[in-house]
């Protein structure tokens, strides 16, 4: 991994587990959101999330969106502290699910 892709605020863990295996345990609409995420998400934490917003929503779409605007929310503070408050994935306005620039 090259230096550039450790610059970050974000909080590090130590892996206990195989990732791929906790990966290829998810469900299928997990795997593919997980494809196309921007961060470096555990299959735990995102497993973790998603089961609690669809506890809270009760729809796999609307689960998946906040998951998204988790991400969003994520990556805008780590833009910010690394790049200043004027980068613009620092106002965690792109991509939004709301105007439909999403994925979903």
């Amino acid at each position: 991994m090259s230096a550039r892709n450790r610059r970050t605020n974000l909080r590090a863990k130590i892996r206990t587990r195989d990732p791929m295996q906790d990966f290829d345990r998810l469900p299928p609409e997990l795997r593919n959101w997980l494809a196309g995420a921007a961060l470096p998400w555990r299959p735990g934490s995102v497993q973790k999330v998603f089961a609690r917003a669809l506890a809270r929503t009760g729809d796999t779409g609307r689960a998946l969106a906040q998951l998204d605007a988790a991400e969003r929310k994520l990556v805008a503070r780590d833009a910010a502290a690394i790049w200043g408050a004027e980068h613009p994935a620092a106002r965690g306005t792109e991509n939004s699910v709301a105007d439909g620039s999403g994925r979903g």
